[in-house]
């Protein structure tokens, strides 16, 4: 009914792109597009943004291994996983916004969330979020944060002793040697990763969205922690409701790289394609 009166649907989600996608990566997308697809059906208008991380670690990774810069990979493996959509008849999002042409958003956000006290700059420029500073945090993964606390013993002496508290968790970190890096009032750096998404949700769906979509293992932190940066920020609710697939099991066991059960949505096409 909250939707019905609007009118219309907000439906956010997101990809890094590193590599070819797997048909892991794949369910989400086929999942939350059945779903886009029934609302448009039921005569609701949908606003579907799906963004592209595309500065990660595992980027960075990639373009040393291969000597180029990191937007050669991930626009190569953006090319590589709209033509996949594609071929999976999967309906193009309304908008993909990419993280790094939204940096400026990012670092606004941070100073309104260290305005507000609910985050703070460390000696080396690293921006942290005050994770207790937000009452509600743990209400999607029903985390406790005491419980969280005992079980982060080892971060108090892991080498991130500026943090106010073990749980509090990164915005904003300074450059590393072969990394991409804008500059900041804090230090030349690069964004944490949970901020990208709320400051483009936002942007491109404003400070309060209907539905929020992923995949099971992002719930805690990342969209945890989206809700704490978000609601902080806005002093809005963040997302009405949250959908979430679950993983893909092969040989009822999770797909995994390391354990030899990994298959490319690609791969999988020309599979299907020889036996036709």
């Amino acid at each position: 009914d909250r939707l019905r009166s609007r009118g219309l649907g907000d439906v956010y989600k997101r990809q890094t792109v590193y590599n070819l996608i797997h048909i892991g990566n794949a369910r989400p997308m086929i999942v939350f597009d059945t779903v886009r697809r029934y609302m448009e059906y039921k005569g609701y208008e949908v606003n579907y943004v799906s963004n592209f991380t595309d500065v990660d670690d595992k980027i960075i990774k990639k373009a040393n291994e291969e000597g180029v810069e990191p937007s050669v990979i991930s626009e190569r493996y953006i090319a590589e996983c709209k033509k996949d959509m594609e071929g999976m008849n999967i309906k193009p999002a309304t908008k993909n916004p990419k993280a790094t042409e939204e940096i400026g958003g990012m670092l606004d956000m941070i100073q309104t969330l260290i305005d507000k006290g609910h985050a703070y700059p460390a000696a080396d420029g690293t921006v942290y979020f005050r994770t207790r500073s937000f009452k509600d945090y743990g209400k999607l993964s029903h985390k406790n944060l005491d419980d969280l606390q005992g079980g982060n013993r080892s971060l108090l002496v892991s080498g991130e002793d500026q943090k106010e508290d073990p749980l509090d968790f990164v915005l904003w970190k300074p450059k590393k040697e072969g990394e991409p890096y804008w500059d900041s009032c804090w230090c030349q750096g690069r964004p944490g990763w949970h901020i990208e998404c709320s400051v483009m949700s936002k942007r491109y769906l404003g400070e309060e969205i209907d539905i929020h979509a992923g995949g099971e293992d992002l719930i805690f932190p990342h969209h945890e922690n989206e809700i704490a940066q978000s609601e902080a920020a806005n002093d809005k609710p963040f997302a009405r409701y949250w959908m979430h697939n679950a993983f893909l099991n092969i040989d009822n066991r999770k797909m995994s790289k390391s354990l030899g059960c990994l298959l490319y949505t690609s791969d999988a096409a020309d599979e299907a394609r020889s036996v036709d």
